[in-house]
């Protein structure tokens, strides 16, 4: 069966529509009017072999906080849709990645028990127009919603943009290898024979 998803989601805040395919080539169409985001979640769709389309409206007149944050509970609710019951899944992904002076280690397990670890060093307050305190927001958000066990390392950087980008592409190339269907195993990867 193919494993995509599709979510909406309407508030007095929000307005979102997303589709997610976990089976696809890294095809993107996103569109949130929070540029840098629209910029990360791109890096999602290719370095994960993703295809993500997304469009998202937000009181952005009060902040950025309600849009970024709804649209990591939309990605955590599709990604949870499209994995179904998890089977046969690879479960757990690892990924280091480096940008330029910076390097990034994300770890995730699709478990069902979402759990945010975070540790990254002190950004700049923004990166263009983007609120940095936004990112863990967006990973806490994805990962309740989601069912995700996550950790977030920024081992070093000296470049909020650079740090915020090796993350993104790590957390991708990590999804990327928990999604990935495992040859021969045709179960829940676990013990308790539930996920």
């Amino acid at each position: 069966m193919p494993r995509k998803a599709s979510v909406t989601r309407k508030t007095k805040e929000t307005k979102i529509k997303l589709s997610l395919n976990l089976d696809g080539s890294g095809k993107s169409s996103i569109k949130t009017a929070v540029g840098f985001l629209d910029h990360m979640l791109m890096l999602l769709a290719a370095h994960g072999r993703f295809d993500l389309e997304l469009k998202a409206e937000g009181d952005l007149w009060v902040d950025q906080h309600h849009t970024v944050e709804d649209i990591g509970i939309c990605l955590g609710q599709a990604f949870a849709k499209a994995l179904g019951k998890r089977e046969s899944i690879r479960r757990y992904g690892q990924q280091f990645v480096p940008m330029d002076e910076a390097l990034a280690s994300v770890v995730v397990d699709l478990s069902n028990r979402p759990h945010l670890v975070y540790n990254v060093p002190e950004l700049s307050e923004r990166v263009g127009e983007f609120e940095t305190q936004l990112v863990p927001e967006f990973f806490r958000a994805f990962t309740i919603h989601g069912g995700v066990t996550m950790h977030v390392n920024g081992h070093y950087g000296s470049n909020s943009h650079h740090l915020i980008e090796a993350v993104f592409k790590a957390w991708a190339r990590a999804m990327r290898r928990a999604c990935e269907l495992e040859s021969g195993l045709d179960e829940v990867p676990s013990t308790k024979g539930v996920l």
